[in-house]
């Protein structure tokens, strides 16, 4: 299943989104919208997929903003006139499909293959879990370049995972951030050599894919909570959750696992 900018697929339980216009750096313009929208509502509906990887060809993850496309509009006094609009239209559509990665009842790793630029930093982390090729890098242009904001998430991201100072310093400075210093502020879960990046993302989305799916699903909820909850609100979640969690034939296969000394088996053979 393909688009002129995105691919996916799904094979042995692992479904695979890849952004595939990678001669101009895989922007985020019309064709790539359309494309992880479509991608990701076919997914969602895909009985066989356990988890996702999102990854992309080329040199780069993706440069961000089709700034080509920008440039021709800018260049056009008619089409400068709407180019606010055109760009708010395209942003709320590429914001709800980070949502509609986050609501998918699977996990998502984002396995980024080169540098993440402006809103292609903000899809690159929208994944449970990310990795980075050594070689990789995340960058963002926003104020000293463009004289524009973080977008796709990145202005509430960033500070909740790195803290003010260093979300602040990365969007006034662009500095790059390399994959090695995003693993190391925990930024991301893991920075891999960059010709083991694909079989790396692979073997942690195949060890999600064997995890019972209301528990994984339960746990991005609970997290996702914990943004907002204090701990008196958090603790009677765990709690509630626990409760229905404890119920559940996966929950009693992981305790015969346990005491037998083997690994679970959560799904059918």
């Amino acid at each position: 299943m393909t688009t002129p900018s995105v691919i996916w697929a799904v094979h042995d339980h692992i479904a695979t989104i890849t952004l595939a216009d990678e001669g101009g750096m895989n922007p985020l313009g019309d064709a790539c919208v359309a494309g992880m929208e479509q991608a990701v509502a076919q997914i969602r509906h895909e009985a066989a997929a356990r988890a996702v990887i999102l990854t992309a060809r080329g040199r780069g993850f993706s440069v961000g903003a089709d700034l080509a496309e920008y440039r021709n509009r800018i260049d056009d006094p008619g089409q400068r006139a709407v180019l606010g609009p055109y760009v708010g239209e395209l942003m709320a559509r590429m914001n709800q499909v980070i949502l509609d990665l986050k609501a998918l009842p699977i996990p998502v790793v984002c396995a980024v293959n080169g540098v993440a630029a402006g809103g292609g930093a903000g899809l690159a982390l929208a994944g449970d879990l990310v990795i980075a090729a050594r070689s990789a890098y995340f960058y963002l242009p926003f104020f000293p370049a463009l004289g524009a904001v973080p977008d796709m998430g990145l202005s509430w991201l960033l500070p909740r995972a790195l803290g003010r100072a260093r979300a602040m310093g990365l969007a006034l400075t662009g500095d790059r951030l390399s994959a090695a210093q995003a693993r190391e502020w925990g930024l991301i879960w893991s920075c891999a050599e960059d010709q083991g990046l694909a079989a790396e993302a692979l073997a942690l989305a195949r060890r999600l894919a064997a995890m019972p799916p209301q528990a994984i699903r339960e746990a991005r909820a609970i997290f996702a909570a914990a943004e907002t909850n204090d701990l008196k609100a958090q603790l009677a979640l765990e709690r509630s959750r626990q409760m229905l969690l404890v119920q559940t034939d996966a929950f009693a296969e992981g305790v015969r696992a346990f005491s037998e000394r083997r690994e679970p088996g959560f799904w059918p053979a």
